[in-house]
C-alpha cells in the first residue's frame, strides 16, 4: 500500500515546532513570515511575545512598534493628541493581528521608554512647541493607555517585570501599579512576578519619598495578590526601601521568593539583615554585586543566621579589611559560582585574598580578574587551575598600573601558562592584555583542544596577532563566535574578516556588542 507523502507544510504543529527554535534569533523569523501564510501566522505570535525586550536609540524603530499596538486610541488619548496637534497620522484603525495577545514578558521600564520614544518623535515631527508639564501628561497618557490595553487584551504574561529604576517615571509606575490592582486578574493570571527597584541616591529618595510610600503600598499588596514572587533586586543604594518591604508585615513571600540580588547596596547601615533573611524559608541564591561596606559588622550578621548562606556571586571591588571577607568564604565559599574581582594596588591584600579564594572556593563556575599585576600570576593560575572542573567563564585583564613596571612581563607569564591549565570547552574567555605574538603562540598551541564558543581578545599592544588567529583558532574552527580590538574595533579590517566568515563560517561581532558586563549579569541571573 503506497503511503501518501506528507510535507512539513502540511502539518502546522511540526512547523511551529521547527519555527520555534528560533525564538531568538530574529532574523531567522523576519524570513519565515514571507515564507506562506501559515508560516506568517505560526511566526507573528513569537516575535511579539517579548517586543520591548531591547529599546532602541533609534526612535523610528520604538515608534513603529507602539504604532501598531495602538492602532485603535481610546478616546481620552485621541482628544488629547488632537488637542496639542500632535496626532499621528500613520497610525492605522485596524490590523490583521491581535498584537498584544501575543505578549508573554513584560518588563515596564522598557515599555515606558519604547512610549516615551513614540511621543517625542511625534512631537517632534508635529513642530510643536509644549512645556515640560503637558509633555509629561501626554507620556502618561500613551503609557497607561498601553498597559491598559495589554489588559484589556487579558493576556496571560509568563514573566512581569515591574522595573522601577527611573526617578522620572515614579509617577508613570504608581498609575500602573493602580491598573493591575484594579484588576486582579491580570496579576493572578502572570506566571512569574519580578521586582527591580532602584533608587539612585539619597536625595531622589527623599524628594521622592510620598512616592515611595505609595510605592511600597502597592507593590506589597501585588506581591500579596501573586503569591508568587520568587525573584527581587534591589539597587542603587535604596536600602531603606528595601528593608520597609522585606520587614513588613504585609509581606508574605517567605515561602516563595527564592533569589534576591543586591546591586549597588551600601550596607553600613543596614543592622536588621540577620532577621530580613532569617524570615525566608526557600531563599535558594544571594547575589552582591558592587555593593559596599562588607565589613565585620555585615559579616557578624550572616554569622548570626540559622540557615546556610548561599551567595552565589560576588564582586569584591574594594578590600579595605580582609578579615571580614575571610569569614564570608569561609561561611560562603563552597557556594560561591560568580566571583568577580577587582584587585587593589595593595599586593598583600591581592595576595591573602587570592589564597582566600584558592582555600574555601572550588565551585566557581564564572571568574572575573581585573587590574591584575605581574607579583599575583602565579596565584591566579593556581586558581584557574583549582577551579577547572567548574570553569564556564574567564575573564583577565592586566592592572593599567602595569605600565609603569614592564607590562608584558604578567601577559607573557599568563599565556604561557594558560593554554594547559584551561577545560576542555569554555562557553566565553576574555582577555585584556599585552599580547606579545610568540607568547600567544604559546598560548594557542597550548589550548588547541579546547572548544571557545565565544572569543574576546583586546590587545593593548601594538603587536599584529591576527596570523596566528587565523592558523590556530579560524582555520581549525575552535569558536563560534569571535572579537577582538586593537585601536580599532575588528569589524573594520574589512578583508580579513570577510575571509574569516566566509571560509571558516566563524561568527565576527562587534567587540562591544559581545562583551559581557555587570548589567548582563544582572540581567542574566534575574
Amino acid at each position: 500500500m503506497a503511503h501518501p507523502k506528507i510535507s512539513i507544510v502540511d502539518l502546522p504543529e511540526l512547523t511551529y515546532e521547527v519555527i520555534k527554535y528560533f525564538k531568538n534569533d530574529f532574523s531567522t523569523l523576519y524570513s519565515c513570515v514571507l515564507v506562506n501564510r501559515l508560516w506568517c501566522r505560526i511566526t507573528i505570535p513569537l516575535l511579539w511575545e517579548n517586543p520591548f525586550l531591547i529599546p532602541s536609540k533609534n526612535y523610528k524603530k520604538n515608534s513603529n512598534l507602539i504604532k501598531i499596538y495602538l492602532y485603535d486610541l481610546n478616546y481620552d488619548l485621541k482628544t488629547k493628541l488632537d488637542q496639542y496637534g500632535i496626532s499621528d497620522n500613520s497610525l492605522t484603525s485596524s490590523s490583521l493581528f491581535n498584537y498584544p495577545s501575543f505578549l508573554k514578558y513584560l518588563n515596564t521600564f522598557n515599555m515606558a521608554t519604547f512610549a516615551n520614544s513614540w511621543v517625542e518623535n511625534i512631537i517632534i515631527t508635529s513642530k510643536q512647541r509644549l512645556n515640560i508639564d503637558l509633555i509629561c501628561d501626554i507620556k502618561r497618557l500613551v503609557i497607561i493607555s498601553l498597559f491598559k490595553k495589554f489588559i484589556e487584551n487579558e493576556v496571560n504574561l509568563n514573566t512581569l517585570e515591574i522595573e522601577i529604576s527611573n526617578y522620572y517615571y515614579y509617577i508613570y509606575f504608581i498609575n500602573i501599579l493602580e491598573s493591575i490592582l484594579q484588576n486582579t486578574n491580570f496579576i493572578h493570571n502572570t506566571g512569574n512576578l519580578k521586582l527591580y527597584i532602584d533608587n539612585k541616591n539619597d536625595f531622589d529618595f527623599y524628594y521622592y519619598n510620598n512616592d515611595h510610600t505609595l510605592i511600597e503600598d502597592r507593590i506589597l499588596q501585588i506581591i500579596n495578590l501573586h503569591q508568587n514572587l520568587k525573584k527581587i533586586i534591589f539597587g542603587d543604594n535604596n536600602s531603606p526601601l528595601f528593608k520597609s518591604l522585606l520587614l513588613s508585615k504585609g509581606f508574605n513571600c517567605s515561602n516563595t521568593l527564592n533569589t534576591i540580588i543586591f546591586y549597588r547596596i551600601n550596607f553600613n547601615n543596614v543592622i536588621n539583615l540577620d532577621k530580613i533573611l532569617e524570615q525566608l524559608n526557600v531563599l535558594e541564591s544571594v547575589h552582591i554585586i558592587h555593593c559596599f561596606s562588607l565589613n565585620s559588622q555585615f559579616v557578624q550578621q550572616i554569622n548570626n543566621l540559622t540557615k546556610p548562606f548561599k551567595l552565589k556571586t560576588l564582586f569584591i571591588d574594594r578590600i579595605p579589611q580582609i578579615e571580614p571577607l575571610q569569614k564570608l568564604l569561609q561561611i560562603s565559599g563552597s557556594y560561591l559560582e560568580n566571583l568577580m574581582c577587582r584587585f587593589s594596588l595593595v599586593l598583600s591584600l591581592n595576595q591573602q585574598l587570592l589564597e582566600l579564594i584558592i582555600r574555601y572556593c572550588k565551585n566557581i563556575k564564572r571568574l572575573d580578574l581585573q587590574r591584575i599585576g605581574k607579583q599575583i600570576t602565579c596565584l591566579v593560575i593556581n586558581l584557574i587551575k583549582n577551579i577547572k572542573q567548574n570553569l564556564n567563564y574567564l575573564k583577565i585583564s592586566e592592572c593599567y598600573q602595569s605600565l609603569l613596571i614592564g607590562y608584558y612581563e604578567f601577559s607573557s607569564l599568563l599565556l604561557q601558562n594558560l593554554g594547559q591549565i584551561l577545560p576542555s570547552k569554555l562557553e566565553y574567555l576574555h582577555l585584556i592584555l599585552h599580547i606579545k605574538p610568540n607568547d600567544f603562540k604559546i598560548f594557542l598551541e597550548n589550548s588547541q583542544n579546547i572548544f571557545i564558543k565565544k572569543l574576546l581578545i583586546m590587545q593593548n599592544g601594538n603587536d599584529d596577532i591576527l596570523y596566528y588567529l587565523r592558523e590556530y583558532i579560524i582555520k581549525k574552527k575552535r569558536v563560534k563566535y569571535l572579537a577582538i580590538k586593537y585601536d580599532d574595533d575588528f569589524l573594520n579590517l574589512n578583508d580579513k574578516v570577510k575571509e574569516f566568515k566566509l571560509r571558516n563560517n566563524i561568527r565576527v561581532q562587534n567587540y562591544c556588542y559581545l562583551s559581557i558586563d555587570i548589567y548582563d549579569l544582572v540581567k542574566e541571573i534575574y
